[in-house]
């Protein structure tokens, strides 16, 4: 008896044999964790948006050579790790002639983007949920890869835990340990700002 593949796993299918329509779709339906991946792997100084293009035209190129369709996502999480480190790279050997830059980190999140504050008597609140948000971020990036990867996939993308578990390649058990040492971390640097995780009854159920 055969198991019955899931529509991701057709969509890499057919991606692999070259479907253009198949490979958008399949691009589309995860691009925005892989932003999450590159927030986390990125030199300061590259822009998120520019990373993503690049890994976006490294999928198409390479989607061939991917061998077990069940693979996919930490096959395509190794792409963007690979194009980070190249960024990486490049940023240490022009540092070495451009001498310090400024850091604007993290002002733009592709996917994210919220929109302009109106005039009105709410501004300041919203404003300062938006400063709040800003500073929750710079700490989640200030902490060890380990912990930071896995958060900002759950903070940000909102992926299940056994999304990340598919992404990361790590048994759930490790992803909830991670999730729940980046939370203490974090609340130990901006105390009660960091909310509490609660699982769907879905993901309690998995």
């Amino acid at each position: 008896m055969t198991c019955r593949q899931s529509p991701d796993e057709q969509l890499v299918q057919s991606a692999r044999r070259g479907d253009r329509e198949a490979q958008q779709e399949l691009w589309r339906a995860h691009r925005r964790w892989v932003a999450a991946i590159i927030l986390a792997h990125r030199p300061r100084t590259v822009e998120v948006e520019d990373l993503l293009q690049d890994v976006a035209v490294k999928f198409v190129s390479k989607i061939h050579t991917l061998r077990d369709d069940r693979a996919f996502r930490p096959w395509l999480r190794q792409i963007a790790l690979n194009v980070c480190r190249g960024a990486a790279r490049s940023t240490k050997s022009l540092l070495r002639f451009a001498g310090p830059y400024r850091d604007d980190t993290d002002k733009v999140d592709p996917g994210s983007i919220s929109e302009p504050v109106s005039p009105d008597h709410d501004a300041p609140h919203q404003l300062a949920q938006l400063d709040a948000a800003q500073r929750l971020l710079e700490q989640a990036l200030s902490l060890p890869m380990t912990y930071r990867e896995p958060l900002l996939l759950r903070c940000v993308r909102a992926l299940s835990y056994q999304q990340i578990s598919e992404v990361l390649d790590l048994p759930i058990t490790t992803v909830e340990t991670r999730l729940a040492r980046a939370r203490r971390m974090l609340r130990e640097e901006v105390g009660e700002e960091f909310p509490e995780d609660s699982k769907s009854k879905r993901e309690q159920d998995q």
